[in-house]
């Protein structure tokens, strides 16, 4: 049976696309997959609990600084070239997919050693400084973004595809009625669903605790605050529990595709992740992107493009402004109704790049559209 192995991780972002891509494929060739990501961190927990076998390798980081950090870290990411090498070579697969972040360059690099092509996928709008690198050897290079291909060299432009980004088959599942009766809500109350990440975020949650009086006169707030914060323990800022009108959870797991169906507006970061995953169940967004010199703007860039179709509005004010911004949308049905059938996300990204590697390994395209700059 053929073999296919996958790379990528460091955070949920660089690994949930690639599991979508994996279960994709399994519809159309039959095959073996495994991958290999880092031995410390999340990736072995998200990965084995979607069935697929994991191989751990050491890591680290890629900075684009000055650190000491950065002496050790070479040496991690040499053991991780010989680690992923080996196993690449016990176990032959026909080719590797890797969907970034820091933790993939290594295997990537091992692969391009071993003759075994390379094919990468990079969702944001502009690429982080791994798919820099991998583009340096991929096969193929898939973009989520058409505007993003004016980053890459002219080397690398005849190997790039535009595919949008992967998003979990739950998704296309998705029950707003699932999501309600989770969070014993009634298919009455309107819902402004508040999404941190997985570890939280303390911008929004501070915006939110502030704003949360004004929120409850127009919507029932249902916010994941990530596991340190105060108002997961289901209190508000004075200190009386929470009513019906706000509903805090530290993190939502497998009810998440259901708990965003049942949204009728979300306030989030601007990962690729998540704004996909909102987009492609056509939910209005307030993006708040993590900006400022502790990262490469890679979210304020989302937010932008996001906010240019008209699928989000780009926020980086005040608790006052943002109470005005949420009363204004619940108020103007017509406006978010504009944001819904914003024409951005609506391909199966997923789908189209198992196709592309289907073909690639001998086996059928799935006729998916997409756009190659070939």
């Amino acid at each position: 049976m053929t073999s296919i192995a996958f790379t990528g991780g460091g955070t949920g972002g660089h690994i949930y696309p690639g599991l979508a891509v994996a279960s994709c494929l399994k519809l159309l060739v039959p095959h073996r997959v495994f991958w290999i990501g880092s031995e410390k961190g999340m990736d072995r927990a998200i990965v084995e609990k979607a069935g697929v076998e994991f191989f751990g390798i050491p890591s680290g980081k890629l900075r684009r600084y000055v650190s000491l950090r950065n002496i050790s870290d070479v040496f991690r990411v040499a053991a991780g070239f010989f680690a992923a090498r080996r196993i690449l070579k016990r176990e032959r697969p026909a080719i590797l997919f890797s969907k970034g972040g820091f933790v993939s360059v290594p295997p990537c690099a091992a692969a391009a050693s071993l003759g075994i092509p390379v094919f990468t996928h990079e969702s944001d709008y502009s690429p982080g400084l791994a798919t820099r690198i991998i583009s340096r050897f991929a096969n193929r290079i898939f973009i989520a973004y058409r505007e993003s291909a004016r980053f890459f060299s002219d080397k690398a432009a005849a190997k790039i595809c535009v595919s949008g980004n992967p998003i979990r088959p739950e998704f296309a599942a998705a029950d707003p009625a699932q999501g309600r009766a989770f969070l014993g809500l009634t298919s009455v109350q309107r819902i402004l669903l508040v999404l941190g990440g997985s570890s939280g975020s303390l911008e929004i949650n501070e915006l939110v605790r502030a704003a949360l009086p004004e929120l409850t006169r127009h919507y029932t707030v249902v916010h994941q605050t990530g596991d340190n914060d105060a108002l997961s323990d289901g209190h508000l800022s004075d200190g009386r529990a929470g009513d019906n009108h706000y509903k805090p959870y530290a993190y939502f797991g497998e009810e998440i595709p259901h708990v965003i169906a049942a949204a009728e507006l979300v306030l989030c970061r601007s990962g690729a992740g998540t704004i996909w995953e909102c987009a492609g169940l056509r939910k209005p967004m307030v993006l708040v992107p993590l900006r400022g010199s502790g990262t490469r703007g890679d979210q304020v860039e989302n937010a932008r493009l996001f906010q240019e179709a008209g699928a989000a509005i780009c926020f980086t004010g005040n608790t006052v402004e943002l109470a005005q911004l949420v009363a204004a949308l619940a108020e103007d049905a017509p406006r978010r109704k504009r944001m819904e059938q914003a024409d951005i996300a609506r391909t199966n990204a997923a789908e189209f790049i198992a196709g592309e590697i289907a073909c690639a390994i001998g086996g059928h395209n799935t006729g998916r559209e997409g756009e190659s700059n070939e």
